[in-house]
């Protein structure tokens, strides 16, 4: 069972480190909570974003990605949501720029809570249908034939994607909460920085949606 050849991995893995190195969505939520709030945030974003990928992989494996590819209605109705929701971060990071610039510090605002950045982590990856779209392209890529079940090589492979993840993301985590104590202080870069973690959410949530299936 699992009967890969050294090239298979290689292949795999080179495959997925440059997927990890091209950041979307989900990184600059994970990098944004972790510098607005610390690394508490940080992390309970970044496990939000796998639990959605871990739905996803399920949806996969169960061949439930399928539907989503063959209907234009599921895709569309999931895009632009999930447009809408990166609209609505964007314009929340514009309007903490705001009010940093006008010279509230970040100390005295009052922080969501761990577990609402776990759901807006969760709510990010769920409402993106080419993160569905990419898991059903890219693992099947990868299921040989004799070298197992295919339900199991797709779940295996989906599962060592976030293993990969797990390689960076809490490194990038602890990074940016290190970082925090050189904004801090320091209110109009800080909010130059959070209008361009805003503009980018906009821009994604245009960029999604203008995305075709």
């Amino acid at each position: 069972m699992f009967d890969y050849s050294l090239a298979h991995w290689l292949t795999f893995f080179g495959a997925g480190l440059m997927l990890e190195l091209a950041p979307g969505p989900d990184l600059l939520f994970i990098a944004a909570q972790t510098g607005r709030h610390g690394r508490g945030h940080g992390f309970a974003a970044m496990f939000g974003v796998w639990t959605g990928a871990l739905v996803h992989i399920a949806a996969t494996v169960l061949g439930l990605a399928a539907i989503l590819a063959r209907s234009a209605l599921a895709f569309s109705v999931i895009k632009w949501i999930g447009a809408a929701y990166l609209l609505w971060l964007g314009i929340q990071s514009l309007w903490s720029a705001g009010r940093a610039a006008a010279g509230e510090r970040r100390s005295t605002a009052a922080a969501p809570s761990r577990w609402a950045a776990y759901r807006q982590g969760i709510l990010i990856d769920l409402l993106n249908p080419k993160v569905a779209l990419f898991f059903l392209a890219f693992i099947p890529q990868f299921v040989v034939d004799g070298a197992g079940p295919p339900a199991a090589q797709l779940a295996l492979h989906g599962l060592l994607l976030l293993a990969i993840a797990g390689l960076f993301e809490p490194a990038l985590i602890l990074l940016g909460d290190r970082l925090i104590g050189f904004f801090k202080g320091r209110r109009r870069l800080a909010a130059w920085t959070e209008r361009g973690v805003g503009a980018l959410f906009i821009g994604l949530g245009a960029r999604l949606a203008a995305a075709h299936q």
